[in-house]
């Protein structure tokens, strides 16, 4: 418990500046409009890519008898690729929807 309270107190901005980017992140997103909402995400679940290479980077820079790091960074790669993987796919089904259709003969 004590080592809690010195990591809460010790990293207290950044636990200030996470609180200031939640509330920050829902406010924009709650004033976006429904049809900007899914090329806006398809765009966000691409950027997941930054994600994936930092918890490739944390999975190297762990020692290998950490197992909580380990685990923790093969989830986040896991989830990060599928966000990715789920942003194209979005993506691919919104061009779709803007390419002419053949004609019946």
């Amino acid at each position: 418990m004590e080592n809690l309270l010195n990591f809460i107190g010790d990293n207290m901005e950044m636990i200030y500046f996470l609180i200031l980017a939640i509330l920050l992140g829902v406010e924009v997103i709650s004033n976006v409009p429904a049809i900007l909402h899914t090329p806006l995400m398809s765009g966000a679940n691409a950027i997941h890519g930054v994600v994936v290479v930092g918890a490739i980077i944390v999975m190297l820079h762990a020692s290998p008898d950490n197992y909580a790091s380990l685990i923790v960074g093969f989830l986040a790669v896991v989830m990060g690729t599928l966000n990715v993987v789920g942003g194209f796919v979005v993506t691919d089904r919104m061009l779709e929807m803007f390419k002419k259709k053949p004609k019946k003969s």
